[in-house]
């Protein structure tokens, strides 16, 4: 029943994420004008927003104008209801469990903005920093001030990388490194961009044919 419940919410959560991270970027309301079809406008139905079910019903389309529907909604929707889980699994029933969610919602979140957009807008980050300081306020890192120390090397990092490569580092991915090491402490901020930049450079040795 608590897997069900985990699901259900994260799958619900998952749905209001792809409306932020599509909406933020473009200055709009996260709460109105309600959903609508990007093709032929129409005002989406609470039977047309089931998350995941509502798009593989519909066969990925829309119900009025057969446009395809992106397949990012469902995908989002989906991840961040394995991700819950996953949390849930590995954490159980803790305050830990809270901070964990925040931090994969913050994460999926950007991941669509930058995807959609190629931008990690402040918004989103000062929305998601106050949740942190009061979260490690009630389960603090061990010793306190590693959250600092952390959120300084995670934006000097990235500065020292937008300076020497003049600008090949966008503003948004210094200050997102800064949070995360607030969140994370020095250790595992450390991990983290060691794993960012490991994966980059796959991808673009991958894109250049060199593997």
């Amino acid at each position: 029943m608590i897997i069900v419940l985990i699901l259900l919410y994260a799958l619900l959560l998952g749905s209001f994420f792809n409306v932020v991270g599509l909406r933020v970027p473009l200055k709009k309301s996260i709460v109105t004008p309600r959903s609508s079809c990007p093709g032929c406008a129409h005002t989406l139905r609470a039977v047309e927003l089931i998350p995941v079910l509502s798009y593989i019903i519909q066969g990925g389309k829309c119900r009025h104008c057969k446009r395809r529907i992106s397949p990012l909604y469902p995908i989002m929707e989906l991840s961040t209801a394995l991700l819950f889980l996953f949390a849930y699994w590995q954490i159980g029933w803790s305050l830990e469990l809270i901070f964990a969610w925040t931090l994969i919602s913050l994460f999926i979140i950007i991941f669509i903005t930058d995807i959609t957009y190629m931008l990690i807008p402040d918004r989103i980050l000062l929305y998601f920093l106050p949740l942190f300081l009061i979260e490690r306020f009630m389960i603090p890192l061990n010793p306190w001030w590693d959250s600092l120390l952390g959120a300084a090397i995670g934006f000097t990092l990235l500065l020292t990388i937008a300076v020497i490569s003049k600008g090949g580092m966008g503003g948004g991915d210094i200050k997102l490194f800064g949070v995360i090491g607030f969140a994370l402490g020095s250790k595992l901020v450390l991990l983290s961009f060691f794993c960012r930049f490991s994966i980059r450079r796959g991808v673009w040795t991958n894109r250049n044919g060199i593997w």
